[in-house]
């Protein structure tokens, strides 16, 4: 039957160019949209099993799209597909139910390779940024003890979740990079995290950004 998509961009020529990528594949787009208020009403018409979503548009992010289209449509799955690759974007994306998160500079069988996992339900794709979270905090049992932040570290993954550099934590906070370093280190042991998006996904949950 083939898989229904909806594109959303709000640049023609994005979507003009995605949808050539899907010709002669079982990929079928039933609608566009440039925004996400145009988003909601495309996909309750047009009921795709997947929508691909860009993550700043004239109207409001991508985000508060997600967060519309997963509210008005649980059962449609969302991919963002975006420029930008911002940990806070990837955590926020990932806490608000998107199954995968890829950049425009993928290539056509990874875009094509991630529809097809995420249609079926599969694990995010080995090409989506979504697979850098994946499992973050599973490590951690239900019944081990909160970890528990000083201050600064906790200022210093409130930075590190809206993508600061090093540099700029360190300027913004007037510590030396081998202090904020050294707190990186710190707070990602605490929190059993592996890199900084998964620190960013962890911070986006507990509600500290």
């Amino acid at each position: 039957m083939g898989i229904k998509v909806v594109i959303v961009d709000d640049h023609e020529v994005v979507r003009t160019g995605i949808v050539s990528l899907f010709e002669d594949t079982e990929v079928k787009v039933v609608g566009q949209a440039a925004n996400g208020s145009e988003a909601l009403q495309v996909v309750k018409s047009k009921k795709p099993d997947l929508v691909l979503l860009d993550i700043r548009m004239p109207d409001g992010d991508g985000l508060t799209a997600l967060e519309e289209l997963r509210q008005a449509a649980p059962n449609c799955r969302v991919v963002i597909l975006s420029t930008y690759d911002n940990p806070t974007y990837i955590a926020r994306a990932n806490a608000m139910g998107a199954s995968d998160y890829l950049l425009k500079g993928s290539s056509r069988d990874q875009l094509l390779n991630a529809i097809r996992a995420v249609a079926a339900g599969d694990a995010p794709s080995a090409f989506g940024e979504m697979r850098r979270v994946a499992g973050a905090m599973a490590t951690r049992q239900k019944n081990d003890a909160e970890p528990t932040l000083t201050q600064r570290e906790t200022q210093v993954l409130r930075h590190l979740a809206l993508g600061l550099s090093n540099k700029e934590i360190g300027r913004s906070l007037s510590i030396s990079i081998e202090t904020v370093k050294e707190h990186v280190q710190h707070l990602l042991r605490k929190i059993d995290a592996t890199d900084r998006t998964q620190a960013a996904v962890w911070a986006v949950k507990k509600k500290l950004v």
